[in-house]
Order: structure tokens, then sequence, then C-alpha cells
């Protein structure tokens, strides 16, 4: 396993899911300038101390989208680099679900913009830069709305900010998105903001108040549509399951990942211990393998972990494992996707994963 050297430290990887395109994927990177490179996150479980929100010196944060290809190769690295965008610090990056051969790239910024970039002519191409919020604000994550129903046109965005609020975007005329409804969600950090693919009009989010809570886009935003306040510590990762409805995996700082059915949100039907914080969960792209969990550990690597469904009923609330392992980086373990390529010869699924401090990055299976 030959590693790739990111430079600056990396935070956050993504495969591009439109056909034709499923060998590209991005890496993106966080530098801060003024002091020796710090996580955009606390990497200790439960710290509030010296969060990005408390600063009181200006720090400059600076990054790059880094664009890359796989290819099969006996010798040397099976990916080369195509591409290199120059931004400020990535903290997070989405590729839009929709039927069009020009695939779209949304990244969160450092400086409270969200900026899209499309395919053209084998590399991407800023289309356009939306201002979440003022530019002493991060944008710490980004979800778009159609993962599940595609579409030609571009989903709705919602994006988290290190302010505490929420920011949705919904799309306007031409490849363009607005933001429409800007509300605060939370008294700390909200790491995390997702959609319900099954129910857009239902959001979700968490952070370091620990508190897992719903928004109904109908109803406004002045209050949630309910609370889970029964986490031990900072939330830091949701995504609803692409195939199963009503099925959500949320990541922690507590070393777990927890499924939840979003009917009965406040008790768990089962959770993992995954070794370390869960900054990223990632269901399998594939309904073949929709028990496959594939989760960015911080501090223990990156695994791959199934969830047993003893009634066959798609609860996944039997007894999880974990089936791959990949340990091979040194330095917190933010970034991780599958690709949405078919299995390689194994069986097995490509994975692109990141971490921080040693801004490494690696293409292995799972």
């Amino acid at each position: 396993m030959v590693a790739f050297d990111t430079v600056f430290p990396a935070d956050s990887l993504e495969f591009c899911p439109t056909p034709g395109l499923q060998d590209i994927f991005v890496c993106g990177t966080y530098k801060l300038d003024d002091q020796a490179p710090a996580p955009p996150i606390p990497d200790d479980v439960g710290s509030n101390t010296e969060t990005v929100t408390s600063t009181k010196v200006p720090q400059t944060r600076r990054g790059q989208c880094l664009v890359f290809r796989v290819k099969e190769s006996a010798e040397g690295l099976p990916f080369q680099q195509i591409q290199s965008i120059d931004l400020p610090a990535v903290l997070d990056m989405k590729w839009c679900h929709r039927d069009s051969p020009d695939a779209i790239l949304g990244i969160a910024d450092s400086e409270g913009n969200v900026t899209l970039h499309e395919w053209q002519k084998g590399s991407l191409h800023q289309l356009d830069s939306v201002r979440c919020a003022s530019s002493d604000v991060l944008c710490l994550s980004l979800d778009w709305s159609n993962k599940r129903t595609g579409g030609t046109g571009l989903g709705s965005l919602v994006v988290s900010l290190s302010n505490g609020s929420l920011c949705l975007l919904s799309p306007v005329e031409g490849c363009s998105l607005s933001v429409t409804e800007t509300w605060h969600a939370h008294d700390y950090e909200p790491w995390i903001a997702a959609w319900n693919y099954w129910d857009t009009n239902i959001i979700y989010s968490g952070g370091d108040d620990l508190k897992m809570k719903a928004w109904d886009i109908r109803q406004g935003f002045a209050q949630p549509t309910f609370v889970n306040k029964r986490f031990e510590a900072g939330i830091t990762s949701i995504q609803s399951h692409p195939h199963i409805e009503h099925l959500l995996a949320v990541g922690s700082y507590n070393n777990s990942v927890q499924l939840f059915d979003v009917r009965k949100p406040l008790t768990p039907v089962t959770q993992a211990d995954v070794g370390g914080g869960a900054w990223r969960v990632k269901w399998h792209p594939s309904e073949a393998r929709k028990h496959d969990l594939l989760v960015a550990c911080m501090h223990d690597g990156f695994k791959v972990i199934r969830f047993g469904d003893p009634d066959g009923g798609g609860s996944l609330s039997g007894q999880p494992e974990t089936v791959k392992r990949f340990d091979e980086h040194e330095s917190l373990a933010y970034g991780v996707d599958w690709s949405y390529a078919p299995p390689i010869g194994n069986g097995e699924t490509v994975v692109g994963s990141c971490s921080f401090y040693d801004h490494e990055m690696n293409i292995w299976s799972g």
C-alpha cells in the first residue's frame, strides 16, 4: 500500500456517483496558517475548549479540493491526481445525485461559503459561490436532499454552521442555489446536518450540545419536531439509509454508532462500538449490501460495520460486527467514502480514506 501525501491536513473524501464518472473522487484539505496544524474539530471526546467559535485572534485557514481518477495499475498508486483547486479550508464536500452527465460538487468552506463546481471537459469548474454566513463562521457540513430521488435538477442543500445555526439552500433558475432560511439550531457547534432521504421535508442535526434534533421545513424553524437528549457525547455524523426507510445511523464522540428508527427517535434499535469517535458514517450505495456501514473512527482507523437483520425486515437490529478495518493511517481518521463503481475482482468495493495530521490519503477495498 502506497499512501498519497495531500500536503495540507486532509479531512474529507467523496466519490462521484454520476454514471461514467464513478472513477472520479475528491479529497478536501484544511490548513490553519498562523499556528501549528489543528483539526477543524476537537480531537478529544467531550472537549469544548478552544473550539472554532471561541477563537479571539483572526486566523487564516487555507485548503484545497484535490481531484483524482482511480486507475488499474500493477505498480505505484491505484489513482492519479488530475486537478487541484485552491479554496479556503474545506470542511465537507458532497456530490449532487442527479440524472445528468454533468456532475456537480458542493463544497463547504471555512469562510462561510458553499461553492458549486461542475464537471466539464475532464475537470471541475466553479459555477457559483453562495454565502451562508459571515467570513468568520465555518460551514461545518452539508448534505443534498436528492441522494435517493435523483432528478435532472439540483436538490436542496442543508449546511451546518459553527455559530450554531443551520442554513437551507434551495435551487433557483439555472444551476444555482440561494439561501432561503437560516435558524439557530444548537448551543454549540452542530457538526452535522443531514436530510431524511425518504422525506425531504425533514432535516436532522446534531452537535456538541449532545442533542440530535429534527426539523420540518413545512412547519418553520422556531422549534424542532423532536429532540433526543440521551447522548453521552457530542454528535458528529448522521446519515439516512438510502435503501431502508425510517433508518438513521448516528455517530458520536463516545466511540459508538447508533441506529434509530425515526418513528421512535429517542431509543436506538442497536449500537456498535467502533473504537473511536465516529466522524463520518456512510451506508453502502448498493442495496445488495444494505447491512454495511463505513465509519471513519478518528483515533481508531476506518472500519466496515455489518449490522445483522434477524427478522429480515430491514430493522438491522441484530448484533453488529466489524468485517473489515483499515489501520494504515497514523493520524485522525476523518474522510472516507465508498466508490459507486461495480465491485472489484474480490467482490469488495473500492474505498477512499484520508487522515489529518499525517496528511495522508489511501485507496483500499471493503
